[in-house]
């Protein structure tokens, strides 16, 4: 080979035109995002994929019990039954429910709720007295017991003096052993 010779170049491969485009552009194009008009079908295809196979199978349950069976027939003599869970099912004392009634009747009844053992009282006079007192009684247990009654009583003052509050849990308990006595001889 002579010096003033060239040599031939090598003959350009054939590129599709698509190719070619996207081989053709500009940094600056590629920052716009004109270039992803070229990769947008796959991803879209990609994507549509992805939703059918994971749509095809179910995940496993962790352990292979089946659920529980319930039974939604009932009958007359289910209402016999004692099936009530006692961490789920609040019960009141009938004695201390009645008795707190019967011992504060004269106070206006504002809400009861047997199913806390919540009982609301308004402001009222006792028969005799002239101070106005009003209670709020809860009865938190089934237990005819001096723990189970809360007694809150207040005057128009503020709270009532600790030994009226206890002559008047007093009373209602009272009351309460009597019903549950004369209960017992019927």
């Amino acid at each position: 080979m002579t010096p003033t010779q060239t040599v031939p170049s090598p003959a350009r491969p054939t590129v599709p035109p698509l190719v070619l485009q996207t081989e053709t552009r500009t940094a600056k194009q590629t920052a716009r995002g004109t270039a992803s008009r070229f990769t947008r079908p796959r991803c879209t295809c990609a994507a549509l994929a992805l939703v059918v196979l994971a749509s095809c199978g179910t995940i496993p349950a962790a352990d292979n019990t089946s659920p529980v069976q319930t039974s939604t027939q009932s009958s007359l003599f289910d209402l016999f039954e004692n099936n009530d869970d006692p961490n789920v099912t609040l019960e009141v004392n009938r004695y201390l429910w009645n008795a707190t009634q019967e011992v504060l009747g004269f106070l206006p009844l504002e809400r009861a709720d047997p199913f806390t053992g919540l009982l609301v009282y308004g402001y009222g006079t006792p028969p005799g007295g002239r101070q106005a007192y009003r209670a709020t009684v809860q009865i938190r247990d089934p237990a005819l017991d001096a723990r189970s009654l809360n007694l809150a009583l207040a005057t128009r003052g503020g709270p009532a003096s600790a030994d009226t509050t206890r002559a008047v849990e007093d009373a209602i308990m009272t009351r309460a052993r009597q019903l549950r006595i004369a209960d017992g001889r019927l």
